[in-house]
């Protein structure tokens, strides 16, 4: 008898681009029912094309795991966003040039990356818990942090909460953000986190393993998947620092960026974080801390666009 291997199924949405022609996006998805009774879990990665620390993590776990390595169930998008990942660009969706991860729930009525974000939507509402992986695109430079949804039911948060102390990193911020994916799932009742890990658009065999680990941490912790399922987990970090803010700094003007400090360093309030000048060298505009703090991303190009972020701190 032989024995196929694993596949993702595509998930395609067809839906309008920026000039009104109707096109087709498919996304890659695999679900994994379990041959014991657990929760229903959701992973998405690749929301941003190009933050392939992410993409490569879900994609490998989703294709490592088999029923009987699951108790209920386990659906991993692991490429969100195919248009963004075919042409290698940051943030955007280029066929209408739309953040999915500024659209959800979605509109089932929309362009093509509203359309997306509603077909994400309806997965969130099938499942008890999101997690969405993110990490680092081709213009940020980034040290790993975890978010946890703040505008939500206290319950919600304190689910989340828990569960991000299973991911190996010493930050995590609490969003009010309402519009992201998993933000969006926490709205809805559904508790959720957001991983950070990766920077520039780049990834590495050490970056994956220690983004596998962490999500293989909060998989075994949820009870979705059997101990010792995806090999070493992180034990919890009680000693995980918990923002309640979180400042991105960015700039009405586009500049060039000279900054100060570095992904994960700590600061005093007041402190420079940077200067954005003009092509001839003049200052446009200092960046001093408000707060004392950790560097969560920042610019990792000389040039920035008006609005965009120069750098985010907690």
């Amino acid at each position: 008898m032989t024995v196929q291997s694993p596949k993702f199924d595509l998930l395609s949405v067809t839906g309008p681009d920026e000039s009104g022609r109707e096109i087709t996006q498919s996304l890659r998805i695999r679900r994994i029912e379990g041959t014991a009774p657990g929760p229903r879990v959701l992973i998405t990665a690749g929301i941003h094309g190009a933050e392939y620390v992410g993409i490569e993590t879900a994609r490998r776990i989703a294709l490592e795991l088999n029923p009987d390595l699951v108790k209920g169930t386990l659906t991993v998008v692991a490429l969100a966003n195919p248009g963004a990942f075919a042409a290698r660009v940051p943030a955007v969706n280029p066929a209408d040039g739309r953040n999915l991860n500024r659209e959800f729930p979605g509109n089932a009525e929309g362009s093509i990356t509203q359309r997306i974000a509603a077909e994400i939507t309806k997965l969130t509402l099938a499942s008890d818990f999101h997690i969405d992986l993110h990490g680092g695109d081709v213009h940020e430079c980034l040290s790993a942090y975890v978010y946890v949804p703040g505008a939500c039911e206290a319950s919600v948060t304190e689910k989340a909460r828990a569960a991000a102390e299973f991911v190996d990193v010493p930050v995590r911020v609490l969003s009010q953000a309402t519009t992201g994916a998993y933000n969006s799932s926490a709205v809805l009742g559904i508790p959720s986190i957001l991983i950070e890990r990766g920077e520039g658009g780049r990834w590495s065999e050490e970056g994956v393993a220690a983004y596998r680990r962490d999500v293989a941490s909060v998989l075994q912790h949820l009870g979705v998947i059997v101990p010792g399922a995806l090999g070493l987990v992180n034990k919890p970090r009680h000693d995980q620092r918990e923002a309640p803010v979180a400042v991105y700094a960015g700039s009405a003007v586009d500049g060039l960026w000279y900054p100060t400090v570095r992904a994960g360093e700590s600061f005093p309030a007041g402190a420079l974080l940077g200067i954005l000048r003009d092509f001839e060298g003049k200052e446009v505009k200092r960046v001093h801390a408000e707060f004392a703090g950790t560097v969560l991303y920042g610019s990792g190009t000389l040039f920035v666009p008006a609005g965009r972020d120069l750098v985010a701190y907690a």
